[in-house]
């Protein structure tokens, strides 16, 4: 099967190309005696040349590279001096207190040998900085002073009270994580680039990422193999589950859903059969998002390389874990989206306005960020547009930075599963008594109101309450934060009890603390990581609520990211009174800009449009007035533009334009020409204008005049058009055009979903644009949908999900009927399709 999916042909006509015998698998060593017994010194010869292999994986000979430091100077030496010249930029001077962090921090990095880490990653910050590229570090560095003084990190671990063991300590063997957040795109490829010239194509390569057969392709790629038809296996892969699905009768229930017989014959019982055999087998070898190997000799000794598909990158053949389990240092160079947004958010506010916003100086405490925060009105924003963020916030009501580092880390999987919400959520309405456990842990779980949420107040509960040192209170959290076995816990319990008896803590408070500690199993969030988040989501809540225009600008050309798609994050815009301006082919650029406050939808978003032809446009516009072949009106107007004047001027100034693509742009409305040509004429005149040419041709098209019978399209048909065209429209919702229809139905919007009593009965409409499944939801689905009002939710229990699973899945506008629950969540209790809506505005299934 494997054979046909790579060589993409049916199990009928793979031919010779299947094995043509039954010899290919590896024989036991009886086989191999008696297959070789009429040549025994075979089999001597060959133990002989395997008793001289002495290999083992633990000699690889990686060397970490030294970083170049000038003369005089040690690594150590230099990079003290870096951090010291990098603390006083952060704190103005080296403070006592600064002093001892950096010498405490300083002297464990020398004793570790790790200064040339350190030196290289500041390197890759330096070159960042020097190259104007937004940078951040994450995850467990954020706790260390010297990666905040070097300018590696933004948060401040002093006034965060960060915990630098939970990065760094003497028991920890492997070296330390630091991860550098890029803006996607061509900055973090610049920086990639920088590395592989700084260190060789042969001593830095990306480390590979095993992908593996899920649900969806092991069901089409396995289904071709055994010869059914595209269509149905569409509709298969659909409907399967993102992760597959191992039981036979919910793996049956699919193929009959989705039209297949397993009864049928043969062939469909081996297909399920290989189907689920099929199921998390290595498909191919991927590159990691991020990871960088760096190697001090040649890499290529070390491990084997290869090239990437992508241009002046080499891949090695070893994925993340196992570079992890043999001691390869990895740095992850990672692309975030949300970093590009904020980079052009900036940029277009100071070209449009004339301000220049550091990012670093936004005041922490604008009282319209939070009062955003409080309402939920987060969609576009990092980290807080989920549905269970845009439940939670109304409720955790945010106030200052702090509590958005905790709103971060508390809607993860772990604290769901912890059940920590809801204790959170009481004691922070003042309907539950904060509990500390004991009184020494008042200062370590003070800011999470007594609820233990992130990985460092663990370490810090154990090395309090039971003596723990840094690199034991790291082991307890890494067996707490794994698969373990009894054994282990029940040793890590005894030394808690121990350490607890020797500070003469009552029986009673140590079953209840060991208790607390052992249930925070697989649920510890980072502190450190949740607060390199909320930087980025409080600036970008700060930048969407005063900066509207260039903020959603961003968002649509750093597209795809997030939640939602353009269409909705459009909707979105435009209920916060933000305005657009319809695409055009003489003002349009290829990206959204912004005119006089409000946004220009971009030629991009034209499906069919290639970029290089949309770039010819723009650049044919300039062109002409660049080089004085414009008109001599424009010219002493000083316009920076010369526009097109009809379909066949644009076919002639810019010939690498086709067929598809004028038909394309004439659909969407970009060939109006100054409002004097609507859609269908525009596509009238495009056939003519690029009619076939030549002498046979030569008195076959004359120019005609658009036939009367070709009207314009009406509101409904251009909102449908621009949905098929672009995948977004800036006129009416499609909602709204069946509002009053509905409203005589008994069928409500979404605005009036917002205050139903419980219980209460209802039926809405609309557009669907999430449809979520968490892993910790016990398969309960949840859907939101939108109109022109703004947004209603759903939740969906197994049973129901899978009555009405496939008008769920495959409809892209639904009406619901349900009962009504608390927090404006309506609980789903039927489906049904909206027919009348053909066109898909898009949605994000994450099941």
């Amino acid at each position: 099967v494997f054979i046909c999916i790579k060589n993409h042909c049916t199990i009928e006509n793979a031919g010779r190309l299947i094995s043509e015998n039954s010899e290919r698998y590896l024989k036991s060593a009886a086989q191999m005696l008696y297959q070789f017994d009429d040549y025994p010194q075979a089999v001597a010869t060959t133990q002989e040349i395997a008793g001289r292999v002495d290999f083992s994986l633990d000699e690889l000979g990686y060397t970490f590279p030294d970083y170049p430091v000038p003369p005089g100077e040690t690594m150590d030496s230099f990079l003290r001096k870096q951090t010291e010249k990098g603390a006083v930029w952060r704190y103005w001077s080296l403070t006592p207190k600064v002093r001892a962090k950096l010498d405490h921090e300083l002297n464990m990095i020398a004793k570790l040998k790790l200064a040339g880490y350190f030196l290289l990653v500041w390197d890759i910050s330096q070159f960042c900085r020097s190259q104007n590229i937004l940078s951040q570090g994450r995850g467990s560095a954020a706790n260390s002073v010297v990666c905040y003084a070097l300018g590696i990190t933004a948060v401040d671990p002093i006034e965060a009270d960060l915990l630098f063991e939970r990065f760094l300590s003497e028991e920890r063997t492997e070296y330390p994580d630091i991860d550098i957040d890029l803006p996607s795109g061509d900055d973090r490829e610049r920086v990639i680039q920088h590395v592989y010239q700084k260190y060789g194509e042969r001593g830095a390569g990306m480390t590979a990422n095993v992908i593996t057969y899920r649900g969806r392709s092991a069901a089409r790629e396995v289904g071709k193999v055994f010869g059914f038809d595209e269509v149905s296996l569409g509709r298969l892969s659909k409907i399967m589950p993102h992760y597959g699905t191992h039981t036979r009768d919910e793996m049956t229930a699919r193929f009959v859903e989705a039209g297949f017989d397993p009864r049928d014959n043969f062939r469909m019982a081996k297909y399920m059969e290989m189907y689920a055999r099929a199921l998390d087998f290595p498909r191919h070898l991927g590159q990691h998002s991020g990871g960088m190997v760096i190697s001090l000799g040649r890499l290529d000794g070390v491990v084997p390389l290869e090239p990437a598909s992508m241009p002046g990158r080499n891949i090695i053949q070893w994925d993340k874990d196992d570079c992890e389990r043999l001691g390869i240092v990895k740095v992850d160079l990672l692309g975030l989206g949300m970093m590009a947004v904020i980079r052009d958010t900036l940029t277009l506010i100071e070209e449009t306005r004339g301000l220049r916003v550091d990012l670093a100086r936004i005041p922490k405490d604008d009282p319209l960020v939070y009062k955003t925060l409080q309402e939920a009105d987060t969609i576009g924003m990092f980290q807080v547009e989920s549905r269970a963020q845009i439940n939670f916030l109304p409720k955790s009501r945010p106030e200052k930075f702090y509590d958005i580092v905790v709103q971060v880390a508390i809607i993860r999987p772990g604290p769901i599963v912890g059940k920590m919400l809801g204790a959170y959520i009481r004691r922070r309405q003042g309907k539950e008594p904060v509990d500390h456990m004991h009184p020494s842990f008042e200062p370590i779980l003070k800011r999470t109101l007594g609820v233990p949420l992130f990985q460092e107040q663990l370490r810090r509960r154990a090395m309090v309450i039971a003596g723990f040192t840094g690199g034991e209170a790291e082991e307890l959290r890494r067996a707490l934060g794994f698969k373990r076995a009894d054994k282990r816990l029940a040793k890590i319990e005894t030394r808690l009890r121990l350490g607890m008896a020797d500070k003469d803590i009552d029986a009673a408070t140590q079953d209840k603390i060991v208790k607390s500690i052992i249930a925070f199993a697989n649920y510890g969030f980072p502190e450190s990581h949740a607060a390199s988040f909320a930087l980025l989501t409080y600036a970008s809540a700060y930048l969407k609520v005063h900066y509207l225009d260039a903020f959603t600008t961003a968002m649509l050309n750093n597209y795809p990211l997030g939640f939602y798609a353009p269409a909705t994050l459009i909707k979105d815009a435009q209920r916060h009174g933000l305005h657009f301006n319809a695409i055009d082919i003489n003002r349009s650029q290829y990206l959204f800009t912004i005119e006089d406050g409000r946004v220009r939808i971009g030629l991009k978003y034209v499906k069919g449009l290639r970029r290089s032809v949309a770039e010819a446009i723009v650049e044919e516009r300039a062109r002409r007035v660049r080089t004085g072949s414009g008109s001599a009106e424009l010219a002493e107007r000083g316009s920076d533009w010369a526009p097109y004047t009809s379909v066949e001027d644009l076919v002639t100034r810019v010939p690498e334009i086709n067929k598809k693509e004028i038909r394309a742009l004439s659909l969407a409305g970009a060939l109006n020409f100054e409002g004097t040509v609507h859609r269908r004429q525009a596509l009238w005149e495009s056939e003519l204008a690029i009619r076939p040419t030549g002498e046979l041709f030569e008195n076959v098209f004359e120019k005609q005049a658009t036939p009367a019978f070709i009207n314009q399209m009406t509101e409904w048909q251009r909102m449908e058009t621009d949905l098929m065209t672009t995948g977004i429209t800036i006129g009416k919702h499609p909602m709204r055009f069946l509002r009053e229809e509905l409203r005589t139905r008994g069928v409500l919007a979404a605005n009036q979903t917002l205050n139903l009593r419980r219980r209460d009965v209802v039926t809405v409409a609309g557009a669907v644009i999430v449809r979520q499944r968490p892993s910790t939801a016990n398969d309960v689905v949840f859907i939101t949908m939108e109109d022109e009002t703004g947004y209603s939710n759903f939740i969906v229990m197994p049973d129901v999900f899978d009555k009405f699973r496939s008008t769920i899945v495959s409809s892209d506008f639904l009406l619901i009927r349900g009962t009504a629950e608390d927090g404006a969540m309506i609980k789903a209790l039927y489906f049904e399709r909206i027919d009348a809506f053909i066109a898909k505005i898009g949605s994000h299934d994450f099941q």
